[in-house]
Parts: C-alpha cells; structure tokens; sequence
C-alpha cells in the first residue's frame, strides 16, 4: 500500500479536508466582513458547495473507517467539490462578459431549503454578480475557487479509486 493510499484513507485525509473547507469559510467571511466585500447569488451558492464538504469531513473524522462509508464520503465530497467548481466557473464567466447567465439578489433555494433566512450571517446575498476580489499571485477569487475545487475533486476522484481498484486485507472493509 503506498504512502498516498494510506494518507487517503485515515482521519487525517479528513481533518485536513474539514480544516481546508473551514479556512475557505474564514477567508470569505473576512472579505465580506472585514474588507466589505458582499456576496452574490453565485457565491453564496460556492459557500453551500463548501460547506457540503466540509460537513462530510467533519463527520467522518468519527467514525471508524469502513470502505463503504469511505467511498460513500468521497463521492459526497466529489461531488460537492464539483458543484464549486462549476459555480466559480459560472462566476468567473460572468465577471469577464464570458457566455450567457445572470445573477439575482435572492438565493433562489427552496422554502424547505431556506439557509438565507436561517443564518442570514454566512447565506444572505448581498450583492449582485460583478466581480471577485483578488486573491494570493493576483488570481480572482473565482479563479482561486475553481483552482482549489479542482484540486479537491481530484483527491476525491483518487481517494475513490483508490478504494474500489487496490486489494482489500479484510472482507468486513
């Protein structure tokens, strides 16, 4: 089993995801709050994706680690890194006149769904789409947040291959 085989499937996969989904969350807040920077639509939405992972990592930090829960976390956080990619891209399109879409002063979730009203703090939109501030090495943060959520669904996409292709020592995994 190689080093990166075996990094994938211990708690510090996850503790590492969590606190990566954590200082995300830090960063964007700190730009909304401290450097006045108001979310959009769009960005609330990547804050959703990001929070998705998050919660997973956090939660599988607990448990012992079955394979099934494994693939099942990492297709969770696959998936959730997916959607953030799509959405910084979707912004990173609107703030350079790139293809069609728009952006709109609600969240647009469902009222079963209604995160905006329930913690107006971190969900609430509060701009409508124009740009993104800029981030470390002068990349947008659209473009940060594609980079960062491609980055992760390949770890995902590896963590699950990894499970599903290498031989198992035990039946019960």
């Amino acid at each position: 089993m190689t080093l990166l085989s075996r990094s994938l499937r211990t708690r510090w996969y996850w503790i590492a995801l969590a606190a990566a989904g954590f200082a995300l969350l830090v960063v964007a807040l700190y730009y909304q709050y401290v450097l006045g920077d108001e979310p959009c639509q769009v960005c609330i939405h990547a804050r959703l994706w990001v929070v998705a992972f998050t919660v997973i990592a956090f939660f599988m930090v607990i448990p012992h680690q079955h394979r099934r829960m494994r693939l099942t976390a990492n297709l969770g956080v696959f998936i959730a890194c997916a959607g953030l990619t799509e959405r910084a891209r979707y912004l990173y399109q609107l703030e350079n006149g790139i293809g069609d879409g728009s952006c709109e002063f609600k969240l647009g979730m469902p009222s079963w769904f209604a995160v905006d009203q329930w913690m107006p703090l971190l969900f609430e939109v509060r701009n409508l789409c124009s740009f993104t501030p800029k981030m470390l090495f002068g990349f947008s943060m659209a473009e940060s947040l594609m980079g960062i959520g491609a980055v992760l669904c390949l770890v995902a996409a590896t963590a699950i291959a990894m499970d599903l292709f290498e031989p198992h020592q035990s039946a019960l995994n």
